[in-house]
Order: C-alpha cells, then sequence, then structure tokens
C-alpha cells in the first residue's frame, strides 16, 4: 500500500526550515523523524530528492514523503486479559481501561494493548502501519478510557481507516470538566498542531495546523464542574483535550492542558470513550457499541455532587 503524504507550502508557511514546516504540518512525526526521512531520501519536490532539512520552504512547493514500512521489531505477545465488546474474523472492539498504552513505546515494551492483541490473536492481526502497530485503526490516550476497534486483516483495516477519513466511524466521548461551557453546547472546529514551544504538546494554531472540529454537549451540571458529550469530527492529537482548554474548561486531571488553576484531585483526565459507531467492513452493517462511564469516574461524578 503506497504511503506516501504530501506538503503544499502555503504563504504562511514560506521562509520555514523544512523540517520544522514539515512536522508542523504532519503532526504524527516529530521533527527529529522528518530530519531522518530527509536523511533516508524519502522526500521529494517534483523529482529532485531533498537532502537539506535547513533548506527554506517556498509558497507552492509541493513535498512528497514516501514513509517506509516499520523496521522489523520483535513485539512480544503477552497474556493480558482483554475486556472484548465484540469479536468476528474481521475485527474486534476493545474496551480499554485507563492506564493502558496502545502500542510499545518507550517505557513501555511488554505491557501495551498490542502485546495482549498478539497474544489473543496470533499472525491474523493487520501488518498496515507497521510492527509496532498491528490492526490499530485509531487510538485513544494512555489514560483515556474506553472503546477502539482493531482490524484483524488488511483489507478491514482499510475500509475502517476510509471510514475514519470520511467521518462514517463514529466516537464519542463522556469528558468531567472545569466550570460550565456557555452556551451549554456547541462546536469547537480550530486547527491543531504541534506546540512551538513544547514538542510534546498540542496546541490550537491560526495557521499552518490540521482541522479539528468537536460538537460537545452539557449532560450535567456540577457546581464548577460539568459532565460533557463530546462527539469527534476529526481525530486529531489530544484533540478533545486542547479543544476543552481553548474554550477554557480544562479536564479534571489533565496533568498536560489542565492549567494551573486549582482544581479537585483526580489521578488522571477524566475522559472516557463510551460510543462507538461503525460500518462493517464485510456485511456494511451500521454497528454501534456502548461502554459505560467507568468506576473512578462514577465516584468523581458523586463527589461532584456532593461538594
Amino acid at each position: 500500500m503506497d504511503n506516501t503524504k504530501t506538503v503544499i507550502i502555503s504563504d504562511s508557511d514560506a521562509g520555514q526550515r523544512l523540517d520544522k514546516c514539515l512536522a508542523d504540518r504532519l503532526t504524527e512525526f516529530s521533527r527529529s523523524r522528518i530530519q531522518q526521512l530527509i536523511a533516508q531520501g524519502c522526500i521529494t519536490a517534483g523529482s529532485a530528492t531533498i537532502t537539506d532539512a535547513a533548506r527554506k520552504v517556498k509558497q507552492g512547493e509541493t513535498y512528497s514523503i514516501l514513509v517506509p514500512p516499520a523496521e522489523p521489531t520483535e513485539v512480544l505477545a503477552a497474556d493480558i486479559k482483554l475486556k472484548i465488546i465484540f469479536e468476528d474474523k474481521h475485527l474486534l472492539v476493545i474496551d480499554k481501561p485507563a492506564g493502558m498504552t496502545v502500542h510499545p513505546a518507550p517505557g513501555h515494551t511488554n505491557d501495551t494493548l498490542v502485546n495482549a492483541l498478539l497474544a489473543h490473536c496470533g499472525d491474523s492481526l493487520s501488518g498496515i502501519g507497521g510492527v509496532m502497530r498491528p490492526g490499530i485503526v485509531h487510538r485513544i490516550d494512555k489514560d483515556t478510557s474506553g472503546l477502539l476497534v482493531v482490524a484483524k486483516h488488511d483489507l478491514a483495516h482499510r475500509h475502517l481507516a476510509a471510514q475514519l477519513a470520511t467521518h462514517t466511524l463514529k466516537r464519542q466521548y463522556l469528558a468531567i470538566v472545569k466550570g460550565a461551557p456557555n452556551p451549554l453546547s456547541g462546536t469547537i472546529e480550530v486547527a491543531i498542531a504541534r506546540s512551538p514551544s513544547n514538542r510534546k504538546k498540542m496546541a490550537v494554531v491560526k495557521f499552518g495546523g490540521k482541522s479539528a472540529t468537536t460538537h460537545y454537549k452539557t449532560e450535567e451540571l456540577l457546581g464548577n464542574y460539568a459532565l460533557l458529550r463530546c462527539t469527534l469530527e476529526t481525530g486529531r492529537t489530544h484533540q478533545i483535550r486542547v479543544h476543552l482548554t481553548h474554550i477554557g474548561h480544562p479536564l479534571v486531571g489533565d496533568p498536560v492542558y489542565g492549567g494551573r488553576g486549582k482544581t479537585v484531585d483526580f489521578p488522571r483526565q477524566a475522559l472516557h470513550a463510551t460510543a462507538l459507531t461503525l460500518i462493517h467492513p464485510e456485511t456494511e452493517e451500521t454497528m454501534e457499541f456502548l461502554s459505560p462511564i467507568p468506576q473512578d469516574m462514577q465516584e468523581l461524578l458523586i463527589k461532584l455532587k456532593g461538594a
């Protein structure tokens, strides 16, 4: 499968270093990863292979980035219990607990969802996305709980990934936030990119980011807090966390985007993927899966109601 990405340089990008510009536009890649791709000859402009990471980009230039398959890396299966909501020969729907990382990364090499899936599914998992992310169609953060779908073979993966791109794969989240939004329901539609001041964070930007849309509805007012239902139209990294902070209502317990104001104590961001709707890749049936709010967030709601 061709894994080529294209970036067209806009007026606001012009004059930037190539590596910085591409890292800002392709938020799934760090600047060091972009530099590595340049060094490997994976980035071209027209018929020319680009070798200079410091090259200043010009408006109207088109850069093609060929992302090579993941290097063969041994990811070990691990006998970790999974809460499986649905499974057939094409896909699984998992209810992930808070605290579980989706795919291996430094510090988490054998206790992730991928390790558990390899033990459960063996060699049947899709390889799309590289060996580090077999079968993973979309991800949720380590400390976010709830539903995600996993493809068992390449055709299912492509079908589900296309649904993600066309917004027919729908996701809803429950979020406990500081303050009460005004209005109580609405749409947040601002672009997101990697923060220029902290590469580990995402941020709302005026230029050069990826479009992002989150719909929210207040389910319950809880004094100085509120329970929101958020529906994603796009799936940018940390989208709900960044968008809610942008409108002044950060997630309770969010260590990255929660701000400095005093808030109720909670050991993780209070965010749960509660509903998932998809079209089955073989039967074309629309399927909806629900996950009730987890125990720790239930206890937080009770605490806030009694405050």
